[in-house]
């Protein structure tokens, strides 16, 4: 379960990026920034979810 969180923090920092970069390079003219963009808070949503429904079915404990 680990790797998969961080996969997806890694796709989702790499989203980022490209909206970054499409931004500068189409200087807000574009749609690219605003896909870039959705599919970042689409998977920050998939994510999130993700870590609620583990922590909820017990795949996913705290250590104390």
């Amino acid at each position: 379960m680990r790797i998969v969180v961080i996969l997806f923090i890694a796709v989702i920092l790499f989203s980022l990026g490209s909206a970054l970069y499409y931004m500068i390079r189409d200087r807000g003219s574009g749609e690219r920034t605003a896909k870039a963009l959705t599919v970042r808070i689409a998977l920050s949503v998939i994510l999130f979810l993700m870590l609620i429904i583990g922590f909820q079915s017990g795949v996913i404990t705290t250590r104390l």
